[in-house]
């Protein structure tokens, strides 16, 4: 069995997010730096071993004062926790091209098993003969299980922020 690895394509990767704001709408954003690698054996995903990791300063919802206060220790506190790290401990495919990624998800020095779904979009090999493959990665994290627990409440007595991340990774694969 030959083992192959697999690096993060970063400009043509991204991490996104999106949760609740005023029970009314979404935020989103992104995180901008990130990395990852997959080790995979005889060109199988199934069994894939994945480490990520995404820099916390790097987040972006396009408002600078917001992003500072993400950043801050009412959610982030980036300056003690920098980085969001998942490592899987499960890889399986569930149909044709379905994975579901199983792992531990680090945020703020808390560490909890999470699962993710993987939609597997293929292989292809580029002009330059660099082989790739890509995935669009989706999951629910519950931020307070994190201790990221700030909010307020509207008006009408609503919180203003949802408990629900909803994180969406669309990831291409370099062939080592």
């Amino acid at each position: 069995m030959t083992q192959t690895i697999w690096h993060i394509d970063k400009e043509h990767s991204d991490v996104q997010f999106k949760i609740k704001h005023l029970v009314i709408s979404n935020v989103t954003g992104v995180f901008k730096e990130f990395s990852g690698v997959m080790m995979t054996s005889d060109h199988d995903f199934d069994g894939a071993q994945v480490e990520f990791g995404i820099e916390v300063k790097s987040i972006d919802t396009n408002q600078p004062v917001r992003d500072e206060h993400l950043r801050s220790s009412d959610f982030f506190e980036a300056d003690v926790y920098p980085k969001i790290e998942f490592v899987t401990t499960s890889f399986k495919r569930r149909e044709e091209a379905i994975f579901e990624i199983i792992g531990n998800l680090t945020m703020k020095g808390i560490t909890k098993e999470t699962v993710f779904q993987a939609l597997y979009g293929g292989k292809v090999t580029t002009a330059e003969g660099i082989e790739k493959a890509g995935f669009e990665i989706t999951g629910i994290v519950d931020r307070k299980e994190f201790g990221i627990t700030f909010n307020a409440l509207t008006e009408t007595g609503g919180l203003m922020l949802g408990e629900k991340i909803h994180v969406t990774a669309n990831i291409q694969m370099n062939k080592q």
